[in-house]
């Protein structure tokens, strides 16, 4: 069994680290909105996808719910593929071949 002052100090640092992630998500999304150039956009898109699977990681932990795993690992794979289509576009300038 687990030490009580152990799950305390634990939800703890979950909490703070949700939070964490969600404002540095809110920070990027400024860099996504003024830009200056389309690659620092890309970046900062890819930069709150990861945000987002980090997000959704640490809530199921906190709320022991397994599930929220297969969904991060799902928004991971979203985000890849958003990214190198995004990549592609914009060296490229043509996604489909």
């Amino acid at each position: 069994m687990a030490d009580p002052a152990y799950l305390g100090a634990m939800e703890t640092v979950l909490y703070g680290a949700l939070i964490l992630a969600a404002g540095l998500t809110l920070l990027v999304s400024y860099r996504v909105i003024r830009g200056p150039t389309v690659p620092d956009r890309v970046v900062a898109l890819d930069t709150i996808a990861t945000n987002v699977v980090a997000i959704a990681a640490l809530y199921a932990i906190w709320t022991q719910q397994g599930y929220f795993i297969g969904v991060s690992l799902v928004l991971a794979i979203i985000g890849f593929i958003s990214t190198i289509t995004v990549a592609q576009y914009v060296t490229e300038g043509d996604i489909i071949e």
